[in-house]
């Protein structure tokens, strides 16, 4: 079952573009749960969509500064 979820919360993250916030977001879960999924289950169930997920992973690490730059200014813009 464990392994199942981790990769359905994987292609769920890769077809959407998703954070790791927003798929937790969507499937009711906290996000330690799924980022703990990603660094250790999928690994072992799924190696090539580990690798695909990662890539995704590090892609949104290095955009959060955007993210949370224009987030706070839309929030002052109001």
């Amino acid at each position: 079952m464990a392994k199942e979820r981790c990769e359905i919360w994987a292609r769920h993250m890769l077809d959407n573009k998703s954070t790791i916030r927003k798929t937790a977001a969507y499937f009711g879960v906290s996000k330690s749960l799924v980022h703990n999924e990603f660094s250790s289950k999928l690994k072992r169930a799924n190696l090539f969509l580990y690798i695909k997920t990662k890539a995704l992973l590090n892609k949104n690490f290095k955009d959060k500064h955007i993210r949370g730059g224009e987030s706070t200014r839309k929030k002052y813009a109001k």
